[in-house]
């Protein structure tokens, strides 16, 4: 039995403008005691595959099941074996200190008063902070409210745990504790599992044993970070920074070039070029000189995560 299986899911929406698939035959199984991860930009289908299997939507058509419990028919038995967290979320009572609010959830969950004084203990411990244990939640910072939103989806010593973008718009050091938390976390059970999206690719490739890359609805790949990396093998980065801001759709033109994707910064672009011959890296500085931009940064980069993604789908994910 896996601890999630999806069987042909389709979700669709009406809108004034007609129906948006957002999922379109999705299929997956997660094994219990892995951390897969569910890689995608914003519009992909991820928050709607997650509503599904935490059981806030129903599919359109197909199956899902969480720990073998249809999430369609057998929602009561899933939901007290699951738990959710966000980022960006803003859950708990401002007026109550963080100590209080976590309390309040564990009787929530039907926890025992000692367990719950005992789990609350050790997530502040676990999660650094014991500090803020007596503050009020509307006092909190963007860092501090996330870490008790982790304590409060892992006080129920969930069986699934679903975290949806959980380190978005953290500084490093709180993402790096709720990340080093996560993976003992699962270390500490062999059955426990873990669904993750996530927009970071490092953050992908640390913590996940398997990654299913999602565009517009579908499952376009799924394996191991260094199987899907194998994908573009045989090709390479080069990442610029130029300025000023300038046209670069001639670069599609110039041999060994396979895919570019460029971001506005302050005063220029920050361009990421998959290419598979390093003699074209003369011909793409040559001619970004030529149209009239200078270089300030250029670095040749092994493949990554992202180079799967943009060769795969044509665009990053941002």
């Amino acid at each position: 039995m896996y601890a999630i299986e999806v069987r042909n899911l389709w979700r669709t929406f009406k809108t004034r403008d007609g129906v948006v698939e957002a999922l379109r035959d999705v299929n997956l199984k997660i094994k219990k005691g892995e951390l897969f991860g569910l890689l995608g930009p914003n519009g992909a289908g991820k928050t709607t595959l997650i509503r599904i299997l935490t059981t806030l939507l129903l599919p359109t058509k197909g199956e899902a099941y969480v720990w073998g419990y249809s999430t369609a028919t057998e929602e009561r038995k899933i939901r007290p074996i699951i738990n959710m967290v966000s980022g960006g979320e803003y859950s708990g009572y401002g007026l109550l200190t963080v100590k209080e609010n976590l309390w309040m959830f564990s009787q929530f969950y039907g926890i025992p008063g000692k367990v719950a004084k005992r789990r609350i203990e050790y997530l502040a411990r676990r999660l650094k902070f014991e500090d803020i244990l007596n503050k009020k939640v509307r006092n909190l910072s963007t860092g501090q409210r996330q870490k008790m939103n982790v304590a409060r989806a892992f006080l129920t010593d969930p069986k699934v745990i679903f975290l949806d973008e959980p380190t978005l718009g953290l500084d490093v050091e709180v993402a790096r504790v709720i990340r080093d938390f996560v993976k003992e976390w699962l270390l500490e059970n062999d059955e426990r599992t873990v669904l993750l999206t996530t927009h970071y690719m490092h953050e992908a490739e640390e913590l996940c044993d398997r990654i299913a890359i999602i565009n517009e609805g579908r499952i376009i790949a799924l394996d191991t970070s260094d199987n899907l990396k194998k994908l573009v093998s045989r090709e390479f980065s080069l990442v610029l920074r130029i300025h000023p801001k300038i046209n670069i759709s001639w670069i599609n033109k110039i041999e060994g070039v396979q895919k570019y994707l460029t971001r506005e910064e302050e005063n220029g672009l920050r361009v990421r070029i998959i290419m598979s011959r390093e003699e074209s890296i003369a011909d793409v500085v040559d001619g970004i000189i030529k149209h009239g931009a200078k270089i300030s940064y250029l670095k040749k980069e092994e493949p990554t995560l992202e180079d799967v993604f943009l060769k795969l789908t044509g665009r990053g994910l941002e």
